[in-house]
């Protein structure tokens, strides 16, 4: 039986990785040709512009492998069953479920494949990128919402209206208070950089309030002591969705513990973690499927079928949580109900195939 759960591991496995290979050829191109438009623009080149687009491919290829998967899985056991070599194996005596299992052990390599791409090297070659980006086009970071990005820092609020390349922030407040909740100071400084030593504030205005009255006085630069890190400050950049399970929780645990909203990043992470689950759902709906279908079905129309039900589970995924953030649904409803209807369907549909 290894015999035979490795063929048809192979099959599958060989079918998947060259749809993947022409799905990330696809949209790497589209992706460069986006590009194209801000070559020019400050410091911005062709090269630049390249090198960005191939620091994006684990992360197109995290997000286009469950597609890969199940159009991979089509082709690869459809021929088998075109060829007759399913037939054969049943004839031989091994079971629908028997049969289920080897293809599920395909199921398993991707699985340890992608989240190696997906959580080791996405998250690291996404910073570098639009760090690239973003140094070149002079860009700022994008901020959560038009007042920049508050936090709180032990007893003070922090607001920081823009982030920017290179571990530089713009446009710091930062509002102290004492024991007693009340005002202690107030702090403006113009920019602010990182070192190896921590935060240094530049060109800073401090106003200070006590009993005695209200002092305020002028630096250039001062040290700044602050658990908000530039790692922490590159999560606020970047989409939650294209964070790593790692980045989510420990960004998480920082907004529950300085009063963030976590709403968004709990349905990221949500997403995150159902992803292995519906992953398996793909490559296990491709099993009935092929079973049911006639021997005359052709490689392509297998090829759009995959595709047309891939876009459909990606674009309810990404429905899903929008519309779960919008009317306050709990993350793992709106973040696991697509990857469960997936594999609703795939069960339903296998129950039914002899």
């Amino acid at each position: 039986m290894k015999i035979l759960d490795r063929y048809i591991a192979w099959s599958i496995l060989a079918a998947t990785f060259t749809v993947l290979a022409v799905l990330v050829a696809i949209f790497t191109f589209f992706a460069f040709i986006d590009q194209l438009e801000d070559i020019g623009r400050g410091t911005y080149t062709l090269v630049k512009a390249a090198s960005f687009v191939v620091l994006m491919l684990p992360t197109l290829t995290y997000q286009l492998f469950p597609m890969a998967a199940l159009i991979g899985a089509l082709i690869g056991f459809g021929t088998l069953m075109r060829n007759g070599e399913v037939i054969v194996i049943r004839a031989a005596g091994v079971s629908k479920n028997r049969l289920v299992l080897s293809v599920l052990k395909s199921a398993w390599v991707m699985l340890v494949i992608v989240l190696l791409v997906g959580e080791g090297l996405a998250p690291p070659t996404l910073r570098m990128a639009e760090d690239i980006r973003g140094r070149a086009l002079n860009k700022h970071g994008q901020m959560p919402n038009e007042s920049g990005f508050w936090s709180r820092d032990g007893k003070s609020y922090v607001n920081i209206r823009e982030i920017l390349p290179g571990d530089r922030l713009q446009d710091i407040y930062i509002y102290d208070f004492d024991d007693l909740n009340r005002l202690s100071a107030s702090t403006y400084a113009e920019g602010a950089r990182y070192t190896d030593e921590g935060w240094i504030l530049e060109n800073i205005s401090r106003t200070e309030l006590d009993d005695d009255g209200i002092r305020a006085r002028r630096e250039t630069e001062a040290a700044w002591d602050s658990i908000i890190k530039p790692d922490l400050l590159a999560m606020v950049k970047i989409n939650p969705d294209r964070l790593g399970i790692v980045s989510l929780v420990r960004y998480l645990r920082f907004l529950n513990q300085n009063a963030g909203d976590p709403q968004r990043y709990e349905h990221a992470l949500w997403r995150k973690l159902s992803y292995p689950l519906g992953l398996v759902a793909m490559v296990l709906l491709a099993v009935p499927m092929v079973l049911r279908a006639d021997r005359s079905v052709s490689v392509g129309q297998r090829v759009l079928i995959g595709a047309m039900i891939g876009l459909g589970f990606h674009l309810l995924n990404q429905t899903a949580g929008h519309l779960g953030v919008v009317y306050e649904v709990p993350a793992v409803l709106s973040a696991g109900a697509p990857t469960l209807v997936m594999l609703a369907a795939a069960l339903a549909l296998l129950a039914r195939t002899r």
